[in-house]
């Protein structure tokens, strides 16, 4: 490295109180230094180009460089001035601190670990409508985590068929249920008449059980037709809307929080594993969860870490931490961010999940969560009632610190299920 300029390395150097901070990990291209790869992912990713140009001065590229302040085996760290950033912009942000980046040549790999947004730029964003604690009050419910599944079979079902899954499975217990990532507006199940009827359904296990519920109809689609499709959704009383957020992109999250219609936002990561999956390239889900709740998604998809779904325990309880972290008196949260006005969202687990995972699922997130089955409930023997039944005794006696094999001895669905599961393997 002697001798060559690297002009956006300030290593040891301290970030200012605007900055924001991007943690990579890096595998340099063969014969590539790690600082050089380092400069040239901050040059990319801020005011440079690959060859002097005339207009790039001394003073422009001064005032608007990004800085990197480490880059050893800890990983490559980089400054960037808020004034990088247009205000309220998720998208501009990704395209600057995640975009070219992973097609320059100096790096083999790339993954972005971490992102710290400064007071400045996460005051531009509006954060989450209503936030864990507008969950609880529109449900009523508070003290343990919310339990939820998702209509199956994921699709194919006609509207009235799919209703009565929803009323089934609310009537037994579930305080949500919604539709799966791939159900949108099919010729077989369409959205209005879909929404209608399991509207219905919740209004009449409203009525028979004595407590809130919610739908969680999927509205993603092009950015007008979600607007529309949640116009709808609030204008016959519904209280959530669902949307893919990877594949609906920021905008269209953040368009649909932007129009002011006070439902609940939750957050489907549907193709987030083909970047956060390989730990030594992409993007973390921690970085997409924090990000999520910055425009404005009150419940989150995380992970698990036991079920289907690939995700360590502690890459679980990142994202998690990301959504739920309370800012303190002074706005700070405990890596330092200012959030002061941004509300704690919450985490959902789901994916491959049955009433046997309630233990284990309670350890690692406590009560504020959202436990999801979709196959743990509606596979149950004894149907998607005797499902539900299964998971709330499983919460339940995990709250009153009993096994769940001798909660079952008074809990005939929940014997079931423990059974039938452990046949499966």
């Amino acid at each position: 490295m002697a001798g060559e300029a690297l002009p956006y390395l300030e290593l040891g150097g301290e970030p200012l109180e605007d900055d924001l901070i991007c943690r990579f990990r890096v595998e340099p291209e063969v014969g590539t230094s790690l600082e050089r790869a380092a400069n040239a992912l901050a040059a990319e990713s801020s005011i440079g180009t690959w060859t002097d140009v005339a207009a790039l001065t001394p003073e422009l590229r001064e005032r608007l460089r990004a800085r990197v302040l480490a880059a050893d085996d800890r990983g490559v760290v980089i400054a960037y001035g808020a004034v990088l950033f247009e205000g309220g912009n998720m998208a501009q942000v990704f395209s600057s601190v995640a975009g070219n980046i992973f097609g320059i040549k100096e790096v083999r790999r790339l993954r972005l670990e971490a992102v710290r947004f400064p007071k400045t730029v996460a005051a531009s964003f509006q954060g989450p409508a209503r936030g864990i604690q507008g969950i609880r009050e529109v449900l009523g419910v508070t003290g343990r985590p919310l339990v939820g599944t998702i209509v199956k079979p994921k699709i194919g079902l006609d509207p009235k068929a799919q209703a009565q899954v929803v009323y089934e499975a609310m009537s037994a217990g579930c305080d949500v249920v919604k539709d799966d990532e791939n159900l949108t507006s099919q010729s077989f199940c369409p959205f209005e008449e879909r929404l209608r009827a399991c509207l219905d359904a919740a209004k009449r296990a409203e009525d028979a059980t004595g407590n809130a519920k919610g739908y969680i109809p999927n509205v993603t689609a092009p950015t007008e037709v979600m607007l529309r499709r949640t116009g709808l959704v609030a204008h016959l009383g519904g209280r959530f809307a669902m949307v893919d957020l990877v594949t609906a992109g920021w905008s269209g999250v953040q368009s649909l929080r932007g129009a002011g219609m006070g439902l609940i936002l939750h957050g489907h990561r549907a193709m987030h594993a083909a970047f956060t999956r390989v730990p030594e390239h992409g993007i973390a889900m921690e970085v997409i969860a924090r990000s999520a709740r910055l425009v404005g998604i009150d419940q989150l998809h995380v992970g698990t870490a036991v079920g289907k779904m690939e995700g360590s325990r502690e890459a679980v309880l990142r994202s998690a931490r990301a959504l739920r972290a309370w800012p303190s008196e002074d706005g700070t949260m405990a890596d330092g961010q200012d959030w002061r006005g941004v509300l704690p969202a919450m985490p959902i687990a789901s994916g491959g999940l049955h009433p046997g995972h309630v233990p284990d699922l309670m350890s690692l997130f406590g009560p504020e969560v959202i436990l999801q089955f979709g196959g743990g409930i509606h596979g149950h023997p004894g149907g998607s009632a005797a499902g539900t039944k299964a998971v709330r005794q499983a919460v339940e006696a995990v709250l009153a610190g009993l096994t769940l094999e001798r909660a079952s001895s008074s809990a005939p669905e929940l014997r079931t299920a423990l059974a039938f599961w452990k046949a499966q393997g």
